[in-house]
C-alpha cells in the first residue's frame, strides 16, 4: 500500500447553460483535472480538482505546481498512516490538495478491498442543485430541469440585484410549491440592507442564507447570526480548520459547508465533527464537480452529522459523464443505490482529457 506514482489528467466538460454567481463569475464548463495516484500493489485512486480561480485563486499551472511539490513527500509512503502532515507542507492551494486527499482515500481503499472510500453510515441525503443567477425565464428553465430529474431543493444564487433575486424567488416559489429554497448571496450584500433582504426570504420561506456578507465584516456577521432572522450557512469563511475554529470562536454562523473539492476526507471529517461538537448543523458542497466527484461528495454526505440537503447534483448540467452517479427519487439519493469504486470508466474519461502529465 505504498504510493508509486502521481498523475494529473486536465479534462473538460461542456455544460447545458452557464453557472453565474457573486459579483461577476460565471462557469461555462467544467474545465477540471484529475489526480491519479497508483500504489506498489496496483491500485489505482482518484480525485477531481475544481479549478476555481475566482474562488480559491488556482489555475492549471498552479495545481500542476502545487502536486509537483507534494508529490515527492508521497513517494514510497505506506497509506496504512495518516497523511494529514500534507496539507501543512503547502499553505492555502485547497482545490490541489483537495483532489489530492480524495485520491488517496480511494487508493487506500482499493487497496484494503473495500467497495468505498468512505462506507455510508446513512440510509439516504436529500439533494439540492445550484440555479445560478439569469433572467427568470432562465432561471425557471434551469430549475425546471433539475426538478424533472428529482431534485425537490433550489439553492439560488442572489446578489447583483436584490429587488430582481426577491422576485425571481418568488416566481420559484410559485412554480415548483413541492421544493425547499435556500440562498447564496456570495458575500454580496451589505450590513445595512442584509437585515432587511433577510426578513423577507424568511416570510418567502426559504431555508437558510449562505455568506450573505464579507467576511470581513466580522461585527456585521456576528450580529446577523445573533439576530436569527434567517440561518446562516459558512461557506467562504470556512476553507479550513482554522478557519473553522475561528468562525466557531466568533459564533458566526449555523450550517456549515463541508466541501471536499478543498479539504478532501480527511478535513472535511474533521470539521464535520467540529462543527457537529459545537451543535451546528452541516452540508455538503461539491464545488461543481462532475457526476464522478459528486459521487465521492455523496459518500461524505451519507456519514452522520451531515443533517441538511446537500449540493450533489450539479452534475447534471454536464454534457457528459464518466461515473454512474444513481438517479434521484423525490429529493433523495439512497446510499443502496451507489456503485461501487471500480465503476468509474477509463475509456470514457478519456474522450474529455486534453492533457496527461506524470507528477511522481
Amino acid at each position: 500500500m505504498r504510493v508509486e506514482e502521481v498523475w494529473l489528467h486536465f479534462f473538460t466538460l461542456p455544460l447545458e447553460g452557464a453557472l453565474a454567481w457573486g459579483r461577476g463569475s460565471r462557469l461555462e464548463a467544467l474545465r477540471h483535472a484529475l489526480v491519479e495516484v497508483r500504489l506498489r500493489d496496483g491500485s489505482v485512486g482518484r480525485g477531481e480538482v475544481a479549478i476555481r480561480p475566482t474562488i480559491y485563486g488556482e489555475t492549471e499551472k498552479s495545481v500542476e505546481g502545487a502536486l509537483s511539490y507534494l508529490a515527492p513527500r508521497l513517494k514510497g509512503r505506506s497509506l496504512e498512516k495518516p497523511w494529514a502532515d500534507l496539507f501543512f507542507a503547502l499553505p492555502f492551494n485547497h482545490a490541489a490538495k483537495g483532489g489530492l486527499d480524495l485520491a488517496l482515500w480511494e487508493a487506500r481503499a482499493k487497496s484494503e478491498g473495500r467497495p468505498y472510500a468512505l462506507a455510508p453510515e446513512r440510509e439516504r441525503v436529500e439533494v439540492a442543485y445550484i440555479v445560478g443567477l439569469g433572467d427568470d425565464e432562465a432561471v425557471l428553465r434551469d430549475a425546471a430541469f433539475a426538478f424533472e430529474r428529482g431534485v425537490r431543493v433550489f439553492k439560488v444564487k442572489v446578489g447583483r440585484d436584490l429587488e430582481a433575486d426577491t422576485r425571481r424567488i418568488e416566481k420559484l416559489r410559485a412554480a415548483f410549491p413541492e421544493a425547499r429554497l435556500y440562498a447564496d448571496a456570495n458575500e454580496t450584500l451589505s450590513p445595512d440592507e442584509a437585515p432587511r433582504y433577510l426578513a423577507a426570504w424568511r416570510e418567502l420561506g426559504l431555508l437558510f442564507v449562505e455568506e450573505p456578507l464579507p467576511i470581513e465584516e466580522v461585527p456585521a456577521r456576528q450580529a446577523l447570526k445573533l439576530a436569527g432572522i434567517l440561518p446562516l450557512i459558512a461557506d467562504d469563511s470556512a476553507f479550513t480548520p482554522r478557519d473553522l475554529r475561528r468562525e466557531l470562536n466568533l459564533d458566526t454562523f449555523d450550517v456549515l459547508n463541508l466541501k471536499p473539492a478543498r479539504t478532501g476526507y480527511t478535513w472535511s471529517l474533521a470539521m464535520l465533527a467540529e462543527a457537529r461538537a459545537a451543535g451546528k448543523g452541516a452540508m455538503v458542497g461539491s464545488q461543481a464537480f462532475s457526476s464522478f466527484g459528486a459521487y465521492q461528495a455523496a459518500l461524505l454526505a451519507l456519514q452522520r452529522g451531515v443533517d441538511a440537503p446537500s449540493e450533489l447534483a450539479f452534475h447534471l448540467k454536464a454534457k457528459g459523464s464518466f461515473f454512474p452517479f444513481p438517479k434521484l427519487k423525490e429529493g433523495y439519493l439512497y446510499a443502496r443505490d451507489l456503485p461501487p469504486l471500480d465503476a468509474f470508466d477509463a475509456e470514457s474519461f478519456a474522450a474529455y482529457v486534453s492533457r496527461s502529465t506524470r507528477i511522481l
